[in-house]
Protein backbone atom coordinates (compact mmCIF):
# COMPACT_ATOMS: atom_id res chain seq x y z
CA UNK A 1 0.00 0.00 0.00
CA UNK A 2 1.93 3.09 -0.99
CA UNK A 3 0.92 6.43 -0.06
CA UNK A 4 -1.48 7.32 -2.27
CA UNK A 5 -3.56 4.14 -1.19
CA UNK A 6 -3.19 5.42 3.14
CA UNK A 7 -6.73 4.84 4.24
CA UNK A 8 -8.81 7.98 5.25
CA UNK A 9 -8.37 6.75 8.74
CA UNK A 10 -4.81 7.08 8.58
CA UNK A 11 -4.50 10.38 7.11
CA UNK A 12 -3.88 13.83 9.27
CA UNK A 13 -7.20 15.67 8.80
CA UNK A 14 -7.07 19.31 8.05
CA UNK A 15 -10.30 21.41 8.37
CA UNK A 16 -11.00 24.40 6.86
CA UNK A 17 -13.58 25.98 9.49
CA UNK A 18 -14.79 29.97 8.87
CA UNK A 19 -18.07 32.29 7.86
CA UNK A 20 -19.63 32.35 4.84
CA UNK A 21 -17.60 34.46 2.04
CA UNK A 22 -14.40 34.34 3.84
CA UNK A 23 -12.81 32.50 1.41
CA UNK A 24 -12.32 29.34 2.63
CA UNK A 25 -12.83 27.44 -0.72
CA UNK A 26 -10.47 29.73 -1.98
CA UNK A 27 -7.74 29.09 0.78
CA UNK A 28 -8.27 25.29 0.34
CA UNK A 29 -7.69 25.62 -3.33
CA UNK A 30 -4.81 27.50 -2.90
CA UNK A 31 -3.42 25.20 -0.30
CA UNK A 32 -4.15 21.83 -2.12
CA UNK A 33 -3.19 23.82 -5.47
CA UNK A 34 -6.29 21.94 -7.23
CA UNK A 35 -9.87 23.14 -8.04
CA UNK A 36 -11.02 21.07 -5.08
CA UNK A 37 -14.11 23.47 -3.80
CA UNK A 38 -16.22 25.70 -5.89
CA UNK A 39 -15.27 28.90 -5.40
CA UNK A 40 -18.30 31.66 -5.86
CA UNK A 41 -19.16 35.22 -4.84
CA UNK A 42 -22.16 34.39 -3.46
CA UNK A 43 -22.69 33.41 -0.08
CA UNK A 44 -22.69 29.25 0.88
CA UNK A 45 -21.76 27.91 -2.23
CA UNK A 46 -20.15 25.29 0.10
CA UNK A 47 -23.36 23.36 1.13
CA UNK A 48 -22.00 19.99 2.34
CA UNK A 49 -18.15 19.56 3.98
CA UNK A 50 -16.10 18.52 0.90
CA UNK A 51 -13.07 16.12 1.30
CA UNK A 52 -9.65 15.16 -0.65
CA UNK A 53 -6.98 12.42 -0.14
CA UNK A 54 -4.30 14.45 -1.37
CA UNK A 55 -0.40 14.33 -0.09
CA UNK A 56 0.56 17.52 1.41
CA UNK A 57 4.42 18.30 2.10
CA UNK A 58 6.06 18.45 4.60
CA UNK A 59 3.06 16.15 6.30
CA UNK A 60 2.67 13.35 4.47
CA UNK A 61 -0.72 11.79 3.42
CA UNK A 62 -3.48 14.12 4.53
CA UNK A 63 -7.22 14.58 4.10
CA UNK A 64 -8.50 17.79 3.21
CA UNK A 65 -11.88 19.00 4.31
CA UNK A 66 -13.92 22.11 3.74
CA UNK A 67 -16.86 22.84 5.00
CA UNK A 68 -20.09 25.06 5.27
CA UNK A 69 -19.99 28.16 6.31
CA UNK A 70 -21.07 28.26 10.20
CA UNK A 71 -23.06 31.41 9.90
CA UNK A 72 -25.51 29.31 7.78
CA UNK A 73 -29.34 30.22 8.06
CA UNK A 74 -32.56 29.16 7.33
CA UNK A 75 -33.88 25.69 7.98
CA UNK A 76 -30.89 24.25 6.00
CA UNK A 77 -28.40 26.60 7.12
CA UNK A 78 -28.57 24.81 10.39
CA UNK A 79 -28.26 21.55 9.24
CA UNK A 80 -25.42 22.71 7.25
CA UNK A 81 -23.65 23.88 10.42
CA UNK A 82 -24.51 20.42 12.13
CA UNK A 83 -22.61 19.10 9.46
CA UNK A 84 -19.65 21.37 9.85
CA UNK A 85 -19.94 20.35 13.50
CA UNK A 86 -19.59 16.93 13.04
CA UNK A 87 -16.41 17.53 10.98
CA UNK A 88 -15.34 18.71 14.07
CA UNK A 89 -14.77 15.38 15.84
CA UNK A 90 -12.53 14.34 13.42
CA UNK A 91 -10.26 17.11 12.56
CA UNK A 92 -6.70 16.68 13.51
CA UNK A 93 -5.84 20.97 12.82
CA UNK A 94 -8.61 23.41 12.01
CA UNK A 95 -7.49 26.44 9.93
CA UNK A 96 -10.25 29.13 11.06
CA UNK A 97 -10.94 31.34 7.74
CA UNK A 98 -11.33 34.85 8.51
CA UNK A 99 -12.36 37.75 6.14
CA UNK A 100 -9.36 40.49 6.76
CA UNK A 101 -11.34 43.36 5.61
CA UNK A 102 -14.11 42.08 8.35
CA UNK A 103 -12.16 40.32 11.41
CA UNK A 104 -13.19 38.37 14.04
CA UNK A 105 -16.68 38.49 14.53
CA UNK A 106 -18.94 36.49 17.24
CA UNK A 107 -18.96 33.31 14.54
CA UNK A 108 -15.50 33.17 14.67
CA UNK A 109 -15.23 33.08 18.33
CA UNK A 110 -17.62 30.35 18.52
CA UNK A 111 -15.55 28.35 16.41
CA UNK A 112 -12.60 29.28 18.59
CA UNK A 113 -14.41 28.03 21.56
CA UNK A 114 -15.49 24.68 20.33
CA UNK A 115 -11.76 24.53 18.82
CA UNK A 116 -10.50 24.32 22.61
CA UNK A 117 -13.49 22.74 24.18
CA UNK A 118 -12.42 19.94 21.74
CA UNK A 119 -8.75 20.64 22.17
CA UNK A 120 -8.18 20.59 18.43
CA UNK A 121 -5.07 22.27 17.42
CA UNK A 122 -6.01 25.58 15.22
CA UNK A 123 -4.72 28.82 13.47
CA UNK A 124 -6.12 31.68 12.86
CA UNK A 125 -5.45 32.41 8.96
CA UNK A 126 -6.59 36.28 7.71
CA UNK A 127 -7.21 36.08 4.01
CA UNK A 128 -7.68 38.51 1.19
CA UNK A 129 -4.66 39.76 2.86
CA UNK A 130 -4.13 41.53 -0.51
CA UNK A 131 -6.97 44.17 0.19
CA UNK A 132 -5.52 45.09 3.81
CA UNK A 133 -2.56 46.81 3.28
CA UNK A 134 -1.42 47.02 6.87
CA UNK A 135 -1.57 43.17 6.79
CA UNK A 136 0.66 43.11 3.78
CA UNK A 137 2.83 45.21 5.81
CA UNK A 138 3.34 43.57 8.99
CA UNK A 139 4.41 39.92 9.77
CA UNK A 140 3.68 36.56 8.09
CA UNK A 141 3.31 34.84 11.27
CA UNK A 142 2.42 36.40 14.21
CA UNK A 143 1.33 35.63 17.81
CA UNK A 144 0.86 39.57 18.37
CA UNK A 145 -1.95 41.92 17.13
CA UNK A 146 -4.01 41.15 14.68
CA UNK A 147 -5.77 43.62 11.90
CA UNK A 148 -7.54 46.39 14.13
CA UNK A 149 -11.07 45.03 12.55
CA UNK A 150 -11.82 43.57 15.96
CA UNK A 151 -10.36 40.75 17.63
CA UNK A 152 -10.44 38.46 20.67
CA UNK A 153 -8.43 37.96 23.07
CA UNK A 154 -8.17 34.06 22.67
CA UNK A 155 -6.92 35.20 18.99
CA UNK A 156 -4.12 37.23 19.78
CA UNK A 157 -2.13 34.20 21.57
CA UNK A 158 -3.54 31.75 18.79
CA UNK A 159 -0.86 30.92 15.62
CA UNK A 160 -2.46 33.36 13.07
CA UNK A 161 -0.70 34.04 9.71
CA UNK A 162 -2.40 36.77 7.06
CA UNK A 163 -2.26 35.27 3.12
CA UNK A 164 -4.17 36.06 -0.14
CA UNK A 165 -5.43 32.77 -1.90
CA UNK A 166 -6.31 35.16 -4.64
CA UNK A 167 -2.29 36.39 -5.35
CA UNK A 168 -0.98 33.16 -3.36
CA UNK A 169 0.73 35.41 -0.77
CA UNK A 170 2.59 33.18 2.09
CA UNK A 171 0.71 30.21 0.77
CA UNK A 172 4.00 27.74 1.56
CA UNK A 173 4.19 29.34 4.71
CA UNK A 174 0.97 28.76 5.56
CA UNK A 175 1.66 24.57 4.97
CA UNK A 176 4.92 25.12 7.07
CA UNK A 177 2.80 26.49 9.63
CA UNK A 178 0.34 23.21 9.61
CA UNK A 179 3.71 20.80 9.72
CA UNK A 180 4.84 22.32 12.50
CA UNK A 181 0.99 22.45 14.38
CA UNK A 182 -0.32 19.40 13.67
CA UNK A 183 0.00 16.49 16.02
CA UNK A 184 1.47 13.65 13.79
CA UNK A 185 0.52 10.02 15.08
CA UNK A 186 2.80 8.02 17.32
CA UNK A 187 4.51 5.81 13.87
CA UNK A 188 5.14 3.31 16.56
CA UNK A 189 1.92 2.06 17.34
CA UNK A 190 1.17 -1.48 15.68
CA UNK A 191 -1.91 -3.64 14.90
CA UNK A 192 0.24 -6.78 15.54
CA UNK A 193 3.68 -5.80 14.36
CA UNK A 194 4.87 -5.33 18.01
CA UNK A 195 3.47 -8.77 18.98
CA UNK A 196 5.91 -11.38 16.72
CA UNK A 197 9.41 -11.34 15.62
CA UNK A 198 11.23 -11.52 12.05
CA UNK A 199 10.54 -14.76 10.46
CA UNK A 200 7.39 -15.41 13.17
CA UNK A 201 4.25 -17.19 11.25
CA UNK A 202 1.13 -15.89 11.78
CA UNK A 203 -2.74 -17.28 9.98
CA UNK A 204 -4.81 -14.96 9.34
CA UNK A 205 -8.31 -16.08 9.40
CA UNK A 206 -10.69 -14.28 6.69
CA UNK A 207 -13.94 -15.43 5.73
CA UNK A 208 -15.39 -13.80 2.69
CA UNK A 209 -17.35 -11.21 3.70
CA UNK A 210 -20.73 -10.49 1.65
CA UNK A 211 -20.59 -6.68 3.01
CA UNK A 212 -16.65 -6.12 1.81
CA UNK A 213 -16.99 -4.82 -2.28
CA UNK A 214 -16.17 -7.75 -4.57
CA UNK A 215 -12.63 -8.62 -5.42
CA UNK A 216 -11.52 -6.70 -2.32
CA UNK A 217 -10.43 -7.97 1.55
CA UNK A 218 -12.15 -5.52 4.42
CA UNK A 219 -9.70 -3.16 5.54
CA UNK A 220 -8.94 -4.61 8.58
CA UNK A 221 -7.10 -7.40 7.21
CA UNK A 222 -5.42 -5.44 4.85
CA UNK A 223 -3.84 -3.71 7.03
CA UNK A 224 -2.77 -6.59 9.30
CA UNK A 225 -1.36 -8.13 6.66
CA UNK A 226 0.58 -5.16 5.79
CA UNK A 227 1.73 -4.45 9.61
CA UNK A 228 2.69 -8.87 9.77
CA UNK A 229 4.95 -8.08 6.61
CA UNK A 230 7.00 -5.05 7.68
CA UNK A 231 7.51 -6.87 11.15
CA UNK A 232 9.10 -9.68 8.54
CA UNK A 233 6.99 -12.06 9.65
CA UNK A 234 4.97 -14.67 7.60
CA UNK A 235 1.38 -14.00 6.98
CA UNK A 236 -0.76 -17.33 5.74
CA UNK A 237 -4.47 -16.08 4.64
CA UNK A 238 -6.56 -18.83 5.13
CA UNK A 239 -10.82 -18.95 5.00
CA UNK A 240 -11.84 -20.91 8.52
CA UNK A 241 -12.66 -23.88 6.96
CA UNK A 242 -9.26 -24.52 6.18
CA UNK A 243 -7.71 -23.74 9.66
CA UNK A 244 -7.60 -27.41 11.41
CA UNK A 245 -6.03 -28.64 8.37
CA UNK A 246 -3.52 -25.78 7.90
CA UNK A 247 -2.41 -26.05 11.75
CA UNK A 248 -2.09 -30.34 10.95
CA UNK A 249 0.31 -29.78 8.59
CA UNK A 250 2.36 -26.78 10.10
CA UNK A 251 6.29 -27.91 10.11
CA UNK A 252 6.81 -24.71 12.45
CA UNK A 253 3.70 -23.64 14.87
CA UNK A 254 2.37 -20.23 14.88
CA UNK A 255 3.12 -17.46 16.93
CA UNK A 256 -0.58 -15.91 16.31
CA UNK A 257 -3.61 -16.91 15.06
CA UNK A 258 -6.12 -13.84 14.10
CA UNK A 259 -9.51 -14.41 12.94
CA UNK A 260 -12.12 -12.46 12.02
CA UNK A 261 -14.82 -12.10 15.20
CA UNK A 262 -18.16 -13.61 13.15
CA UNK A 263 -15.77 -16.86 12.99
CA UNK A 264 -14.39 -16.33 16.55
CA UNK A 265 -15.99 -20.00 17.94
CA UNK A 266 -15.18 -22.27 15.45
CA UNK A 267 -11.28 -20.69 15.01
CA UNK A 268 -10.92 -20.97 19.17
CA UNK A 269 -12.13 -24.35 18.79
CA UNK A 270 -9.81 -25.77 16.01
CA UNK A 271 -6.97 -23.74 17.67
CA UNK A 272 -4.70 -25.87 20.09
CA UNK A 273 -4.42 -23.77 23.16
CA UNK A 274 -0.81 -23.70 23.08
CA UNK A 275 -1.11 -21.45 20.13
CA UNK A 276 -1.94 -17.51 20.86
CA UNK A 277 -5.30 -16.43 19.23
CA UNK A 278 -7.04 -13.36 18.77
CA UNK A 279 -9.10 -11.21 16.59
CA UNK A 280 -8.82 -8.29 13.88
CA UNK A 281 -11.40 -6.18 15.82
CA UNK A 282 -9.99 -7.33 19.32
CA UNK A 283 -6.50 -5.31 17.34
CA UNK A 284 -8.25 -2.49 15.68
CA UNK A 285 -9.43 -1.76 19.32
CA UNK A 286 -5.75 -1.84 20.58
CA UNK A 287 -4.77 0.13 17.77
CA UNK A 288 -7.44 2.94 18.32
CA UNK A 289 -6.75 3.20 21.49
CA UNK A 290 -9.81 1.81 23.43
CA UNK A 291 -9.77 -1.99 23.99
CA UNK A 292 -9.27 -1.38 27.82
CA UNK A 293 -12.68 0.24 27.51
CA UNK A 294 -13.78 -2.23 25.40
CA UNK A 295 -13.25 -4.92 27.68
CA UNK A 296 -14.84 -3.30 30.83
CA UNK A 297 -18.05 -2.35 28.59
CA UNK A 298 -18.30 -6.22 27.56
CA UNK A 299 -19.35 -7.04 31.19
CA UNK A 300 -22.37 -5.45 31.15
CA UNK A 301 -23.69 -7.41 28.32
CA UNK A 302 -24.22 -10.18 31.36
CA UNK A 303 -26.32 -7.63 33.59
CA UNK A 304 -28.83 -6.46 30.90
CA UNK A 305 -32.11 -6.60 31.87
CA UNK A 306 -35.67 -7.06 29.43
CA UNK A 307 -36.64 -3.51 27.77
CA UNK A 308 -32.46 -2.17 27.61
CA UNK A 309 -31.50 -0.18 24.59
CA UNK A 310 -28.79 -1.32 23.12
CA UNK A 311 -27.01 0.96 20.34
CA UNK A 312 -24.99 -0.62 17.80
CA UNK A 313 -22.81 1.92 15.75
CA UNK A 314 -20.63 1.97 12.51
CA UNK A 315 -18.20 3.69 11.81
CA UNK A 316 -18.83 3.11 7.42
CA UNK A 317 -21.80 2.91 6.13
CA UNK A 318 -22.38 -0.26 3.17
CA UNK A 319 -25.59 -2.19 1.97
CA UNK A 320 -26.72 -4.23 4.49
CA UNK A 321 -26.51 -8.11 3.77
CA UNK A 322 -29.14 -10.78 5.05
CA UNK A 323 -26.53 -12.02 7.82
CA UNK A 324 -24.71 -8.44 8.78
CA UNK A 325 -23.19 -8.45 11.89
CA UNK A 326 -24.48 -5.53 12.85
CA UNK A 327 -28.52 -5.82 12.48
CA UNK A 328 -28.47 -9.69 12.45
CA UNK A 329 -25.69 -11.73 13.99
CA UNK A 330 -24.90 -9.00 17.05
CA UNK A 331 -28.49 -8.95 18.04
CA UNK A 332 -29.00 -12.82 18.04
CA UNK A 333 -25.92 -13.78 19.95
CA UNK A 334 -26.85 -11.62 22.29
CA UNK A 335 -30.59 -12.65 22.63
CA UNK A 336 -29.35 -16.47 22.89
CA UNK A 337 -26.53 -15.19 25.87
CA UNK A 338 -28.66 -12.86 27.79
CA UNK A 339 -32.02 -14.58 27.52
CA UNK A 340 -33.66 -11.20 27.68
CA UNK A 341 -35.92 -9.33 24.98
CA UNK A 342 -33.66 -5.80 24.15
CA UNK A 343 -34.37 -3.25 22.35
CA UNK A 344 -31.61 -2.54 19.31
CA UNK A 345 -30.95 0.99 17.41
CA UNK A 346 -27.95 1.00 15.16
CA UNK A 347 -26.07 4.36 13.42
CA UNK A 348 -23.71 4.30 10.90
CA UNK A 349 -20.88 6.46 8.75
CA UNK A 350 -20.56 9.92 10.28
CA UNK A 351 -23.68 9.90 11.86
CA UNK A 352 -23.50 9.35 16.12
CA UNK A 353 -26.75 9.60 18.30
CA UNK A 354 -27.26 11.84 20.82
CA UNK A 355 -28.99 11.77 23.82
CA UNK A 356 -26.99 8.37 24.46
CA UNK A 357 -28.22 8.61 28.42
CA UNK A 358 -30.83 5.82 27.00
CA UNK A 359 -28.79 3.14 26.36
CA UNK A 360 -27.73 0.05 28.56
CA UNK A 361 -25.04 -0.23 26.14
CA UNK A 362 -23.02 0.92 23.00
CA UNK A 363 -21.11 -1.91 20.93
CA UNK A 364 -18.84 -0.29 18.16
CA UNK A 365 -17.33 -1.36 15.05
CA UNK A 366 -13.56 -2.17 15.36
CA UNK A 367 -13.66 1.80 13.79
CA UNK A 368 -11.23 0.96 10.75
CA UNK A 369 -12.74 3.50 8.92
CA UNK A 370 -12.74 6.78 11.04
CA UNK A 371 -9.41 8.54 12.69
CA UNK A 372 -8.10 7.94 15.81
CA UNK A 373 -10.19 11.23 17.27
CA UNK A 374 -13.19 10.63 16.18
CA UNK A 375 -12.63 7.39 18.02
CA UNK A 376 -11.69 9.29 20.75
CA UNK A 377 -14.36 11.61 21.19
CA UNK A 378 -17.41 8.73 20.54
CA UNK A 379 -15.49 7.00 23.35
CA UNK A 380 -15.35 10.02 25.45
CA UNK A 381 -18.90 11.05 24.33
CA UNK A 382 -20.13 7.36 26.16
CA UNK A 383 -18.15 7.67 28.81
CA UNK A 384 -19.41 11.20 29.95
CA UNK A 385 -23.19 10.17 29.49
CA UNK A 386 -22.17 6.76 31.72
CA UNK A 387 -22.78 4.36 29.23
CA UNK A 388 -20.50 1.34 29.12
CA UNK A 389 -19.01 0.89 25.32
CA UNK A 390 -17.46 -2.53 23.91
CA UNK A 391 -16.77 -3.46 19.91
CA UNK A 392 -17.63 -6.50 18.10
CA UNK A 393 -14.63 -8.78 18.59
CA UNK A 394 -14.58 -8.08 22.49
CA UNK A 395 -18.29 -8.71 22.78
CA UNK A 396 -18.51 -11.65 20.56
CA UNK A 397 -15.17 -13.06 22.18
CA UNK A 398 -16.95 -12.40 25.96
CA UNK A 399 -20.31 -14.12 25.01
CA UNK A 400 -18.13 -17.13 23.14
CA UNK A 401 -16.39 -17.39 26.67
CA UNK A 402 -13.11 -16.75 24.83
CA UNK A 403 -12.11 -13.20 25.78
CA UNK A 404 -9.79 -13.99 27.97
CA UNK A 405 -8.09 -16.05 26.01
CA UNK A 406 -7.97 -13.46 22.66
CA UNK A 407 -6.45 -10.81 25.22
CA UNK A 408 -3.27 -13.38 26.29
CA UNK A 409 -0.95 -12.48 23.44
CA UNK A 410 -1.67 -8.88 24.29
CA UNK A 411 0.99 -7.11 27.14
CA UNK A 412 -0.92 -4.87 30.02
CA UNK A 413 -4.85 -6.28 29.76
CA UNK A 414 -4.19 -8.15 33.16
CA UNK A 415 -3.89 -11.56 31.17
Amino acid sequence: MGLNDTPGSERIHISFFGRRNAGKSSLVNAVTGQNLAVVSDVKGTTTDPVSKSMELLPLGPVLIIDTPGFDDEGELGELRVKKTKQVLNKTDIALLCVDSTVGITGCEQELIRLFEEKEIPYLVVYNKADLLAEAAEGPVVSTGKAPATGIDVRVQTARTIFVSAKNQTNITELKELIGSTVQVRNERLKICGDLIHPGDFVVLVTPIDSAAPKGRMILPQQQTIRDVLEADGVAVVIKEDRLKDTLAGCAVKPKLVITDSQAFERVAQDTPDDILLTSFSILMARYKGFLRLAVQGAARISQLQDGDKILIAEGCTHHRQCADIGTVKLPRWLGEFTGKKLIYETCSGTEFKEALEQYALIIHCGGCMLNEREIRWRMKTAQDAGVPVTNYGTAIAYMKGILERSLLPLPDYGY
